[in-house]
């Protein structure tokens, strides 16, 4: 059984992460392995509740106390065992996942800090390959049915890996010239190392999965040639429209981008450079969007905006201001607000934001002004009140409250609009709805029969767990269509929403 005085001996601790003006000289994970020694200690202050919320927090209803106390007794092998259980790509998750699971720890109620879940699971993930590699588990025999997966995220390589286990000939799409999805170009290498995306992408290859990168579907294959060599279609397309603010003036003016352009192009950069190739941060036209030696704003509060922000930090920005609407977080939980175990609106600081640049909460873009020659030179911002009004924002700017930001480079990571409008949707006989998502019926088949969708397609941008989720149940619809013995794993459904109260 578990160690029931584990948390009142043990602190909360994290391992200490790389000294700032070492990691922002590289593009190299942040932090450095955890050690046994500490992870062991961490894991002891699992209580194993007799109701783990921890459970309700994570949708992949990953064995969160069983891992835990297997690491607490040393016991690797099974705890690998177990995390894989429930999760395929558990490393992506510990590196990635904001961990709902930790908001929901039952130690939260008590007033005590909640065990290192994500720390423990990436720990877990690491073992495994340190232990004997990603091996490939053995497919049984072929069932003689075929699928198509369109988008190699998580969603689209979790289906993959369910349905090649079961025996169905599985081939994944991918439109990019790379693997990965987000994983591989969107989430910096100082949060994901690439090597981990490449690791499952070995394992998935020697389980049997088919990968053709390069592939715009409905561009260079149609929907028809796709159903006709394919029993089932999974779109796992993901959720890549960025939100705009077209209506702020001066926003067509050069040097405004998208934070996922950003993003995209720094990843280029350092994927060339491990290649060995010389390669600079531009977009697809050609247009530079390095932050090195800019005055960078970054319009946004959350996880993309973080990214930016780490980004520009190792491009080496001149200056860098990060813009958010709201009022800062309180440190705390408040119970009024988000009670336990809900997850908490708090002040959440990224590794980024220790390594530099100014945050200005509680303020509103009014306008990108103009140098005289179309460049942006600064950003007018005001203060500002919000409030919801019957589910409305209502955002009120204080008089007199203007000012100027130099800014040389913009950066909108203000959240994104669904997936994007494409060949592929028109083909297949798939729309959007209103939340720019595409609607799943309980079995996760789109209003194309045959043809199921998951993932940040579905659900609209999310946590990486929920893709991983949704990928592994709409892989056992698909199964249970093509009539596959047994059933798979789903451990959620198409209306499953995130714990919240009521």
């Amino acid at each position: 059984m578990p160690d029931p005085n584990g948390f009142l001996r043990y602190d909360r601790r994290l391992p200490a992460r790389r000294p700032v003006p070492v990691r922002i000289m590289d593009w190299r994970e942040v932090y450095p392995p955890a050690g046994e020694e500490l992870i062991r200690e961490q894991a002891t202050r699992c209580m194993d509740c007799g109701i783990p919320f921890c459970h309700d927090g994570c949708p992949l209803g990953n064995r969160i106390p069983d891992w835990n106390d297997l690491v607490r007794t040393g016991n690797w092998d099974a705890a690998v065992e177990s995390l894989h259980a429930t999760n395929n790509f558990p490393e992506f998750t510990g590196r990635l996942c904001p961990a709902p699971c930790e908001a929901a720890c039952v130690l939260g109620l008590g007033g005590q800090q909640p065990v290192t879940i994500k720390q423990v699971e990436v720990e877990i993930a690491d073992a495994a390959v340190a232990r004997g590699g990603l091996r490939p588990q053995p497919v049984p025999a072929p069932t003689g049915k075929s699928v198509a997966v369109v988008g190699s995220g998580p969603a689209g390589l979790a289906a993959a890996q369910q349905l090649a286990r079961a025996g169905h000939a599985v081939t994944v799409y991918e439109r990019d010239d790379a693997l990965g999805g987000l994983l591989r170009y969107g989430i910096p290498d100082f949060k994901l190392e690439k090597r981990h995306v490449d690791g499952r992408l070995a394992q998935l290859a020697a389980e049997g999965v088919r990968f053709r990168a390069g592939v715009n579907v409905g561009v260079d294959v149609t929907a028809e040639q796709l159903r006709a060599e394919h029993d089932a279609v999974l779109l796992a397309c993901g959720a890549l429209q960025g939100r705009d603010t077209p209506e702020t003036p001066g926003r067509a003016l050069r040097g405004v981008h998208q934070a996922m352009a950003h993003l995209v192009a720094a990843n280029r950069v350092v994927a060339a450079a491990g290649e060995g190739k010389p390669a600079l941060a531009t977009l697809p036209d050609g247009t530079p969007i390095d932050a090195a030696g800019r005055h960078v704003v970054i319009i946004g509060g959350g996880d993309t905006a973080a990214d930016c922000l780490g980004v520009a930090h190792r491009q080496g920005a001149a200056g860098v201001h990060q813009l958010d609407l709201y009022p800062e977080p309180p440190a705390d939980r408040d119970v009024a607000r988000d009670p336990w175990p809900t997850w908490p609106w708090v002040l959440r600081n990224y590794p980024a934001h220790e390594e530099g640049g100014e945050r200005v909460f509680a303020v509103a873009v009014q306008e990108f002004v103009d140098d005289g020659t179309g460049q942006v030179r600064a950003v007018r911002v005001a203060e500002v009140t919000v409030q919801k009004v019957d589910g409305r924002r209502i955002v009120t700017t204080l008089p007199g409250s203007e000012r100027e930001i130099p800014a040389d480079l913009v950066l909108l990571a203000i959240g994104f609009e669904g997936t994007e409008e494409q060949p592929l949707l028109g083909q297949f006989g798939v729309t959007r709805n209103g939340r720019g998502a595409v609607d799943a019926r309980p079995d996760w088949q789109t209003d194309a029969d045959g043809v199921f969708v998951a993932g940040d397609m579905h659900r609209g941008a999310s946590l990486i767990v929920w893709a991983i989720a949704e990928g592994r149940a709409a892989a056992a619809a698909i199964h249970a269509y093509l009539g596959g013995a047994g059933s798979l794993p789903a451990p959620v459904d198409p209306a499953r929403q995130s714990l919240a109260a009521r």
